[in-house]
């Protein structure tokens, strides 16, 4: 069976909000380990999907200097940011989730870490979303990667993973399938008349 656009549209969706990416993070618990507060995980975590970060850049002409930004979109799906519940601050751990894409290859997959990585080595904030913007956004050197492929994604690019030493997850599609109808079935809603039958 091909991986399907909607696996990884569904596993993506799924992970936009703390309580989805913590379940991605329990499944490599390394990572999960990083979480600053277990008695509190949705309040540790700020996921991003589709992060945007900015640098700013200061330039001299003839005497005068002004300062710029440019804003760039991680070629990655999630940013997982952790937080200190207590002070409402981040920490230093950024961890950036890689779902594997329908019809990328391993070099394909590997590169877009690389891309952040070579982008993050630059100084830069993150574009938080609107309830996060109180929060101090600089970035930080402690970037960790994380790969989720399917058990339709080629053999070759789970043994790359592995020869990379690079820590990635197996999404089962007939789990994404049966959360997607369980998701889908309407609660049966009962008339007038059948609740006084």
């Amino acid at each position: 069976m091909s991986l399907q656009r909607t696996h990884y549209e569904t596993v993506l969706s799924k992970c936009c909000d703390a309580l989805g990416a913590i379940a991605l993070l329990k499944r490599y618990r390394p990572y999960l380990e990083m979480l600053p507060s277990m008695r509190r995980p949705d309040e540790s975590l700020i996921t991003i999907p589709l992060p945007i970060v900015k640098f700013r850049h200061s330039a001299s002409h003839g005497g005068s200097s002004s300062t710029g930004s440019e804003a760039l979109c991680l070629p990655c799906e999630l940013a997982l940011l952790m937080c200190d519940p207590e002070w409402k601050i981040k920490t230093g751990v950024e961890i950036f989730v890689f779902i594997h894409r329908p019809e990328e290859d391993f070099s394909d997959l590997l590169n877009r870490w690389r891309q952040t990585q070579v982008v993050l080595s630059r100084g830069y904030e993150w574009d938080l979303p609107l309830r996060y913007k109180h929060i101090l956004n600089e970035g930080t050197d402690n970037t960790y990667p994380l790969f989720v492929v399917f058990e339709e994604t080629p053999e070759r690019i789970q043994r790359g993973l592995k020869g990379a030493f690079l820590p990635f997850v197996i999404q089962q599609a007939s789990n994404i399938e049966t959360e997607e109808a369980s998701e889908t079935t309407e609660p049966e809603v009962l008339s007038v008349d059948d609740a006084d039958s």
